[in-house]
């Protein structure tokens, strides 16, 4: 079941019905993620193919809407949601006697399958805390790189384009660094057609996920920009529903190019100022005017933007980021709350907490919380019951309030782990 509180991720999650566009020889497969595919006289590109799971699903719904052939396969990047539901095709291909395709990528994609394949189990520890909602407590692995279907065309460093024709129809590939370093967009000129991957997903794009490496604001925007230029009138995302006519194709590019610069200039600008993450992270937060607010084209239902500062402070700035020399080398965080409970008793820590969690302060109230939920010992079990118990509503209260997907699901992690440890304390 999907969120509640994420308003918008149907459309996400590939849950909208197929379109079929460009004189009727252009296909979006709604997925997680979205499938796009051109026919030409002579076979199909296909851009992107969705997560294992949705694989079957998209394979039926391409072939509902034409017989031909498979040429070519683009991956945007190297996500498990846009290059693994690979295996439906394939066992077609075999069945029939047909050349595998062309499989067109990055080089970063190829080292970004290195990356998953040596971090399998890590990756799907992160993506279960990150899908946590709607993969529910499922055992085994949620994604795995184990099998790939390795690229055959590969663009090299900053190599920034590749075209092909197949049929009549010319196909222009251009490399663009924005949610990975590995991502590429299509370009089909004769459909006036822009397929983008996760560059563009109809929503605040996915720029400092906390659980993921690197993003690229900057690189991001000019993305945008590049694709503009080309005068689109349809755009394919790499999640949502297609976008349609020239204006509005074009007001989707822009106020996302633009959100990126504002961001990105604006962290740099305070970099310079020197001041540190702190101090950047609030202003930031005051500035970020209403026009980027209000867009429907930037809603913070994935990604969001308290994300994208601390993407644009990463591009430029080391982990030391607090100007505080205490935090160069820290204590254990248990450490110091036993501290302060040698100061003070942890009743007045929590009486403190209940007092500034009724004057609305939920984030100040965690902070205080903290310090009986590490810092004390097993003496006293009903103030560590009483503190475990107000921290769990709290967190529940911020996750309905929480419009990102992935902030929300973090917070529940963090929420279900505490009801586990509530209901063992109260065993004892």
């Amino acid at each position: 079941m999907i969120r509640r509180t994420t308003e918008g991720m149907r459309d996400w999650f590939g849950m909208f019905p197929s379109v079929t566009f460009g004189a009727g020889k252009c296909h979006l497969i709604g997925s997680m993620a979205n499938t796009g595919v051109i026919e030409t006289k002579d076979g199909l590109v296909i851009f992107d193919l969705p997560i294992k799971q949705f694989a079957e699903r998209t394979f039926r719904e391409v072939r509902k809407r034409t017989n031909k052939q498979v040429k070519y396969i683009i991956y945007s990047h190297g996500h498990f949601d846009h290059a693994f539901g690979f295996a439906p095709f394939i066992e077609e291909i075999k069945e029939k006697g047909w050349e595998i395709p062309q499989i067109i990528a990055h080089e970063n994609c190829i080292k970004r399958f290195e990356k998953y394949k040596m971090l399998d189990n890590y990756h799907n520890w992160i993506n279960k805390m990150q899908f946590a909602s709607v993969a529910g407590r499922r055992q085994g692995l949620l994604v795995t790189a184990l099998e790939t279907l390795e690229p055959t065309i590969i663009l090299k460093g900053n190599e920034d384009s590749y075209f092909f024709k197949l049929g009549d129809i010319n196909f222009e590939i251009y490399h663009d660094k924005g949610e990975t370093d590995d991502s590429i967009w299509l370009w089909v000129p004769e459909k006036k057609t822009i397929c983008t991957g996760d560059l563009f997903i109809s929503s605040f794009p996915n720029i400092g996920n906390p659980y993921k490496v690197q993003r690229y604001p900057k690189g991001w925007a000019i993305a945008m920009e590049k694709m503009m230029e080309k005068e689109p009138e349809y755009l394919a995302p790499g999640h949502g529903p297609l976008i349609e006519g020239k204006e509005k194709v074009r007001d989707s590019l822009l106020i996302t190019a633009e959100a990126m610069h504002f961001v990105h200039d604006e962290v740099v600008k305070r970099l310079n100022e020197g001041k540190w993450f702190e101090q950047i992270f609030h202003e930031m937060m005051e500035i970020f005017p209403d026009k980027f607010k209000d867009h429907e084209m930037l809603r913070p239902m994935y990604g969001c933007y308290r994300f994208a500062i601390h993407a644009a402070y990463r591009l430029y700035h080391g982990w030391y980021n607090s100007g505080n020399p205490t935090d160069l080398f820290p204590s254990k965080s248990k450490d110091i709350a036993k501290e302060f409970l040698k100061i003070n008793s942890e009743e007045k820590y929590l009486d403190h907490a209940k007092r500034i969690y009724n004057e609305g302060k939920l984030q100040l109230a965690l902070h205080i919380l903290d310090v009986i939920v590490n810092g004390r010992d097993n003496t006293n079990n009903n103030i560590l019951l009483e503190a475990l118990k107000l921290k769990f509503e709290i967190l529940r209260q911020k996750s309905n309030e929480e419009t990102s997907f992935i902030a929300a699901n973090i917070i529940d992690n963090a929420a279900l782990q505490i009801k586990n440890r509530i209901k063992e304390k109260e065993k004892k």
